[in-house]
């Protein structure tokens, strides 16, 4: 996202953050002064680690070995920039599995170190740091949505800015990767798959409005790979463009728009939309899905997107 930096005299320190998810693994190398970042370096793989995870229980070695290979990469792209700290943040698929240690081991010999395999409200709290630490012009409190492959956070804060303040958060398993997998088979989806879905997405959203009021936010926002993809296909744009998808405020029609197209169109309808990933496009509709379902469920007329999420999150925690 470029320079997002106020420099000071004092020293600054590079830092590098790693968040290793169920769908991708994603690099940020940066500088960090005074509390604020400067871009140095983005980079994301689609792994798909958590691949088989929600059936098996475990990582599937070709799983494994995706994400050894992205990890090396990212090892020595952290050598020939001299990041000083790195920290590497595993989340959902990591927490959920029989083979762990086998992972640990494949990340202490590909990168050096071991990752924190962090809990669901760890992770809620590096997603909310990440994503309102350069939010401002919105009216609080906050509801941010960090919708993943494997897990959705959300996080109820009061709009603290700077800190990272969060007053609620809670993980619930369901995501992109995890829905896809149990429900929508079909090229397109059967009308009864994306019923299923459907109803697993709204039982998950209602698990966590359990613990955390979502209708009381006086704003939404939105995180992760999913929400920006539904945001770069509502706004129309060419490709995908960042600078465009920051901040950009998505009202609820166009969401909903979005996501019936999606959960109807084959995967090579899916694959020629020009702001799509490759590696998302078998699992965006059932993330446009979850996203549809929060606005729902918290009454939301809009949400504002961040580019800006657990990744900025972990890098400021290198500090």
């Amino acid at each position: 996202m470029g320079d997002r930096a106020v420099h000071s005299d004092a020293r600054m320190t590079r830092v590098a953050a790693i968040d290793c998810g169920t769908n991708s693994i994603r690099l940020l190398v940066a500088d960090l002064d005074a509390g604020r970042l400067t871009d140095v370096a983005r980079r994301m793989e689609i792994v798909r680690l958590g691949q088989g995870v929600d059936r098996t229980g475990a990582f599937a070695p070709a799983a494994l070995e995706r994400t050894r290979a992205a990890l090396a990469g990212y090892a020595d792209e952290l050598r020939a920039l001299g990041a000083e700290r790195v920290r590497m943040v595993a989340t959902s698929a990591s927490r959920d599995v029989t083979n762990r240690e086998q992972f640990v081991e494949m990340v202490r010999q590909a990168l050096g170190q071991e990752p924190d395999v962090v809990t669901g409200e760890e992770e809620a709290h590096l997603s909310f740091a990440g994503a309102t630490r350069d939010l401002r012009g919105v009216d609080p409190p906050l509801l941010v949505v960090d919708i993943g492959g494997g897990s959705t956070e959300f996080i109820l804060g009061p709009g603290e800015f700077g800190d990272g303040e969060m007053a609620q958060a809670v993980s619930v398993d369901i995501g992109c990767v995890r829905l896809t997998e149990r429900h929508l088979h079909g090229d397109p989806p059967a009308e009864a798959e994306v019923a299923a879905a459907v109803r697993d997405a709204r039982a998950g959203v209602a698990r966590a409005a359990e613990s955390v009021p979502v209708t009381t936010a006086a704003t939404l926002v939105g995180l992760a790979g999913s929400v920006t993809t539904v945001a770069a296909l509502a706004l129309d744009l060419p490709a995908y463009l960042p600078d465009r998808i920051h901040h950009a405020r998505i009202g609820y029609p166009h969401v909903a728009e979005v996501t019936e197209m999606l959960l109807g169109a084959t995967r090579q309808e899916r694959a020629a939309l020009p702001a799509m990933h490759p590696g998302r496009v078998d699992v965006i509709a059932a993330g446009a899905l979850v996203l549809r379902t929060v606005m729902e469920a918290a009454a939301a007329q809009s949400l504002v997107v961040s580019e800006h999420d657990i990744l900025d999150g972990i890098a400021y925690s290198c500090a």
